[in-house]
């Protein structure tokens, strides 16, 4: 650009330049700044902010329950029996106050601290985000005896506050429908907002959460619904958690109380397993950073765990010096606070920043885990001998992975020998699939593309690592061979269990096994691994699952027309469209494994980023997850069975 057009263009930057968006249009122009994305994590989050105001009257006293429906267009109906929102005349804007909420951002009662103690959405964005984002919202306002309504289309009212009924009860409800020129995804899945409702429910005990979805209804019409409601709160959220698992102690430690003005609730329990799972919630928010309020937790887990095992000279014997990780091996704690005015690490509220919260949880924490241990001397013994015994597991895990990790000079970068690597060396193109069996790992290195494609062949089932010590995952050939085709080691500065990513080789790792229960199984493997040992694989996007077709579909005659189908109803429209509806006129082949595919069909219908479809492995819900794979993959047979029984539905059984 010459000199002279660069003076033109910064002649013509004018006041007239610079534009003002008014009302909620920041909102519309860059919605991922206030949801976080325009995808359906973002799409779930609109109903999250609506719920999040329900239950802020709830902790202040003034509702009792609240009901999310999923209507059959994808509009989704919040009711809750609170107060209803002021819909009086607000004296500075001139409007009723309804409309002052769902118009204006930063304006609601939860920035006076005489309205709501505590809240969860305190950057007061929440419902009027919601209305911009909405081609359609309808306020119900249940107050002074009266039924008040307003409607509103993207942001805006489309009619004025109206009275159109009596009412004997208070109480909102808003029904709004996403807009579809927003979002990448306007569908609501059921489970996502279950599982949502049922961590608030456990985390707000004595409040009965409803979810129905009009969508699904069984043969007599009626709606798929659940109610959620907790009368222990996280006592109950542990045992949830810890469904599956073997415990060690029968007991669930746990504590409510108020230092500071900053309630705090813990629960806790040890199971016999060798992973440490901790979730932290401020003001329902789950903080999966930490912050403040998990270090005390941990602190005084620590101090206390090693003061009472060091006074009751449980620790003479042992020679290994232990570390404060090692403490909590086998645990299970969900920590909630509740802070007025939380500060909260960056734009996405998942690290608290108040160090005053810090020596509150740490010392509530202490004091209850000292009375249960003085109080239960043999519950007391076993987690102290759970604990030497995860620092010798610890030392040992070491030995393994400095084994893993050491390089030999006869095998270069120490990639292993089975694994057939692509050619660029940028991690961002390059994709990495772990392949069921040799066979099919034959299939896939002549099918690829050599330049960004890489193949690592796996033999049978891998180790369950949810069940294994940590030395013994690490001594399995097939782990190991993982670990070293992926860059990945174990530990850091911080915490000898992390993963470090920093070299990283691929980011795109695809599971790629046979359509049949054997390769569920083996996928299933393969994610509990990735869940428990390398989680930021599954936090960053790069995990992905590979659907290889489960039919080749082809007519009979000389006019041949051939099709892969992934499902019965994809076969039924291809016998409708090109068989005239007469199935003896199919000729369909159904692919029992990978291996049955040459290298040319195995490219174009699972290999090609034209053709294949891939299913993401995302994380929307740790908690939810830990307690999944924990029922899954656990010891415990019964919750496993009861799980598969009421998933028979959507179960793939294989003849």
């Amino acid at each position: 650009m010459s000199s002279e057009q660069v003076n033109e263009q910064a002649q013509q930057y004018q006041a007239d330049n610079i534009q003002v968006l008014e009302g909620l249009e920041a909102v519309r122009k860059r919605p991922a700044m206030y949801i976080g994305d325009i995808s359906g994590r973002g799409l779930h989050h609109l109903v999250y902010e609506v719920v999040d105001n329900s239950i802020d009257e709830a902790l202040a006293g003034f509702a009792t329950h609240i009901e999310v429906t999923i209507l059959e267009d994808n509009s989704i109906r919040v009711v809750d029996n609170g107060r209803g929102i002021p819909v009086d005349m607000h004296e500075k804007m001139h409007k009723p106050a309804l409309e002052v909420v769902l118009t204006v951002l930063h304006a609601g009662g939860k920035f006076d601290k005489g309205s709501y103690k505590v809240s969860g959405g305190l950057h007061g964005v929440g419902v009027s985000c919601v209305n911009a984002l909405s081609d359609y919202l309808r306020a119900e306002i249940n107050r002074d005896g009266k039924v008040y309504m307003q409607e509103y289309a993207y942001g805006k009212p489309t009619c004025d506050l109206t009275v159109i009924g009596h009412s004997d009860h208070t109480g909102t409800t808003i029904q709004f429908h996403p807009d579809a020129s927003i979002f990448t995804e306007t569908v609501y899945d059921y489970e996502t907002l279950a599982n949502r409702l049922r961590d608030l429910a456990f985390l707000n005990a004595g409040i009965t959460l409803t979810l129905t979805d009009m969508r699904d209804r069984d043969d007599k019409g009626m709606p798929r619904t659940e109610h959620f409601y907790s009368s222990r709160g996280l006592e109950e959220f542990v045992k949830y958690l810890d469904q599956g698992k073997e415990p060690l102690i029968s007991d669930i430690i746990h504590l409510t109380t108020e230092r500071n003005g900053v309630p705090v609730e813990v629960a806790m329990t040890y199971n016999t397993s060798f992973n440490e799972n901790i979730f932290s919630y401020v003001n329902n928010i789950n903080t999966i950073e930490g912050g403040t309020h998990l270090t005390g937790f941990r602190r005084g887990l620590t101090s206390t765990l090693k003061k009472y095992a060091e006074d009751n000279k449980l620790l003479e014997k042992v020679k290994i010096e232990l570390s404060k990780d090692d403490f909590r091996d086998g645990l299970t704690a969900v920590v909630s606070v509740k802070v007025a005015e939380p500060q909260f690490e960056g734009q996405t509220k998942t690290k608290l920043g108040n160090n005053e919260v810090m020596g509150v949880v740490q010392t509530a924490v202490s004091e209850a885990l000292r009375n249960y241990l003085e109080e239960h001397p043999k519950q007391a013994r076993a987690i102290v001998d759970k604990v030497v015994l995860a620092a010798t597991a610890r030392h040992a895990a070491y030995n393994a992975r400095m084994k893993v990790q050491r390089k030999s000079p006869l095998s270069g970068a120490g990639l292993p020998g089975k694994l057939a690597d692509c050619k660029s060396r940028d991690a961002v193109e390059c994709e990495l699939f772990l392949v069921e069996g040799d066979s099919a790992g034959g299939s896939a290195k002549q099918g690829r593309n050599p330049n960004y494609q890489a193949i690592l062949p796996l033999r049978g089932k891998i180790l369950n690592v949810e069940k294994a010590m940590d030395h013994k995952v690490y001594e399995s050939e097939e782990i190991v061979n993982m670990f070293k085709a992926l860059g990945v080691t174990i530990g850091t500065e911080e915490d000898p269990k992390e993963p470090n990513m920093s070299k990283l080789r691929y980011h795109k790792i695809i599971i790629m096994t046979d359509a049949d229960v054997d390769g569920a199984h083996i996928a299933t493997l393969l994610m509990t691994f990735f869940f428990r040992r390398i989680r930021p694989i599954i936090e960053n996007g790069y995990l992905y699952i590979a659907t290889p077709p489960l039919y080749k579909c082809s007519t009979k005659g000389k006019t041949k027309v051939q099709e892969y189908a992934w499902d019965d109803l994809q076969v039924q429209r291809f016998v409708d469209t090109h068989c005239g509806g007469d199935r003896n006129r199919m000729v369909l082949q159904r692919y029992k494994g990978l291996g049955e595919m040459n290298p040319e069909q195995l490219w174009e219908t699972t290999m090609d980023p034209e053709n294949r479809m891939l299913k993401q492995v995302t994380l929307t819900n740790a908690a939810e997850a830990d307690h999944i794979f924990s029922v899954l993959m656990g010891e415990e047979v019964g919750p496993r069975r009861d799980f598969i029984e009421s998933h028979a539905t959507y179960a793939n059984i294989d003849a």
